[in-house]
């Protein structure tokens, strides 16, 4: 068999017309089907070799009933702490062939199911990232035929697939450590109203009773604006120290005290969470929970990896943190 030189995209048509089989045989031989002759299956591989035919990925992705797409969606993509996460996954899928699309919720949590359920028409499987929607809507995304995994959400009672992280253990450590300072009387600037993460927080804020705190609560948010604008109402509690949501939230809060001729740690203590990047490079450093999200976009992505391939036994996973002391903690004056 002569095959010609191309100077255009060999088309599948091409490949059946050389070959000397129909459309249809050569998608059959090009998705694997075995009940194609064995000789004229050879023929085709051959053509499509010398031809250098290329087939569509979604073409193919469409014939199998798969489209090879993860389907990733966070509440906020302006948040950094979701990048680490985000590159994980797509490592992860990227091993085995796949491709991550990604979507942001803009903090709306009425918004969130749609946009699952956008995600579900094209993915094979579905990560959730921090989701702050209802649980009605988290039970009625469970039931469908796509395979999902939720990461930092629990609901009991619900069966989902989740990848956590020990925020609850994070915060009493962050307590504990200034109870040890010295500290009495702390405030806690609570982040978004519906995510998990700030429960947990919570939880172990109020749990810290245990080591003798008196902890008041200022609703704020989760970034450096929130910590700017909140640190006025914080110092009025007369706390001794600040617990931020986060370390954005916890740099606001720095920016602001510096500007009111506040001293950290002299004069207040200041804590973060998640120990992101820059949290190392404030003056002073700041004192944080380091929340391992490498690790956690890994583990997510290798159990959806699972889920998607049938294994339903895949066991919730609880990724620990690590509390890291710097220079914006100190006893209190």
């Amino acid at each position: 068999m002569t095959v010609s030189k191309r100077t255009k995209k060999a088309t599948i048509a091409d490949v059946a017309a050389a070959a000397g089989a129909s459309v249809a045989t050569v998608s059959r031989v090009l998705n694997g089907v075995r009940t194609v002759d064995p000789v004229l299956a050879d023929r085709v591989r051959a053509t499509i070799g010398e031809l250098g035919y290329r087939p569509s990925a979604a073409a193919q992705g469409l014939a199998r009933g798969r489209s090879g797409t993860l389907g990733v969606l966070v509440p906020d993509l302006a948040n950094p702490y979701f990048h680490e996460i985000i590159k994980s996954v797509s490592a992860v899928a990227r091993s085995s062939g796949a491709r991550v699309l990604v979507m942001d919720s803009d903090e709306n949590a009425a918004e969130e199911r749609e946009l699952a359920e956008e995600l579900m028409r094209y993915a094979d499987g579905l990560l959730l990232c921090s989701p702050r929607m209802e649980r009605a809507d988290l039970a009625a995304l469970a039931t469908r035929s796509v395979p999902m995994l939720v990461t930092n959400r629990q609901v009991p009672g619900l069966a989902l697939q989740s990848i956590t992280v020990d925020f609850f253990g994070g915060m009493m450590a962050l307590c504990g450590h200034l109870a040890q300072l010295g500290h009495h009387r702390v405030v806690y600037l609570s982040g978004p109203e519906h995510a998990w993460a700030n429960g947990e927080r919570l939880r172990g804020v109020s749990a810290a009773e245990a080591f003798g705190l008196s902890v008041s609560v200022l609703a704020c948010g989760y970034t450096t604006d929130d910590g700017y604008a909140v640190a006025p109402a914080a110092l009025e509690t007369g706390a001794t120290a600040v617990l931020a949501y986060n370390d954005f939230v916890a740099l606001g809060v720095l920016a602001r005290l510096g500007e009111l001729g506040v001293r950290v740690p002299e004069d207040i203590s200041l804590t973060g969470f998640d120990a992101v990047d820059v949290a190392r490079y404030s003056a002073p450093p700041l004192t944080t929970v380091a929340v391992p999200r490498d690790r956690l976009g890994r583990a997510a992505g290798e159990a959806l990896g699972r889920l998607m391939a049938g294994d339903e036994g895949t066991e919730p996973e609880t990724v620990p943190v690590e509390l890291r002391v710097r220079g914006s903690s100190g006893a209190p004056s």
